[in-house]
């Protein structure tokens, strides 16, 4: 388990090591937001493997985003336990992505329920994410 959660942690430092790639203003920009010592990465869209998983880049129009999202659970008296941690699979179905926009995909959990949720740069709230499928790890 600490193995796995290490091969994540260095994947995701090698990640961080090199530049995100500028915005093609022809594209809609999707990056992610999610609390300290979680992990959201990009998976999918309609059905394609991401070559990067920070970030998505989608052309105009309607478009399917998947995402893992890693988070630890503690869960016994007092939160004493060693904590539990998920690997969920959520997806977020959009209609209207628009050429030069950015977008931010949220993640949150409270204990072992999920939510997630497309915002626009200006904060708006545009569409709500589905639990697909959550794995204690």
């Amino acid at each position: 388990m600490r193995a796995l959660l290490l091969l994540a942690a260095l994947t995701l430092l090698g990640a961080c090591a090199s530049p995100l790639p500028q915005p093609d203003p022809q594209q809609a920009w999707i990056d992610f937001r999610t609390e300290p010592g979680e992990l959201l990465m990009a998976e999918t869209v309609d059905n394609r493997r991401m070559s990067d998983g920070r970030y998505f880049q989608v052309a105009p129009g309607a478009h399917r985003l998947e995402v893992t999202y890693r988070f630890e659970v503690f869960i016994g008296p007092l939160f004493t336990s060693d904590p539990v941690y998920m690997l969920c699979y959520l997806r977020l179905d959009y209609a209207n992505f628009a050429a030069g926009q950015r977008y931010r995909l949220h993640a949150r959990h409270w204990q072992f329920q999920t939510e997630s949720w497309l915002e626009d740069a200006n904060g708006q709230r545009l569409a709500e994410g589905q639990e697909w499928h959550c794995i204690p790890q």
